[in-house]
């Protein structure tokens, strides 16, 4: 009878155990899947600002390129200037 009193408790704690790991396995899974959400949302974020970046990148370089040209064109404007005054003194 103690025979089966015992095998009647190991089955007991064994569900209770199992019940506890199935829960556990459970929490495990949604834990999973939130990460994997947040990991395809900082994908997402990753790729958005590597754009960005290339944008920006692509942006400054056409900036520099008419800010020089812009530049340019003013101290070319300055030395006309310049020139005419020159002219004008000669008179």
């Amino acid at each position: 009878m103690q025979a089966l009193n015992d095998l009647s408790e190991n089955v007991h704690l064994l569900l209770e155990r199992y019940e506890a790991l199935q829960q556990e396995n459970a929490r495990l899974r949604e834990d999973i899947e939130r990460q994997r959400g947040e990991l395809i949302r900082t994908h997402s974020e990753l790729l958005e600002l590597q754009q960005q970046n290339k944008r920006l990148a692509v942006a400054g370089a056409m900036g520099s390129a008419e800010s020089q040209e812009l530049a340019l064109k003013r101290i070319n404007a300055l030395i006309a200037q310049v020139d005419r005054a020159i002219a004008a003194l000669k008179r």
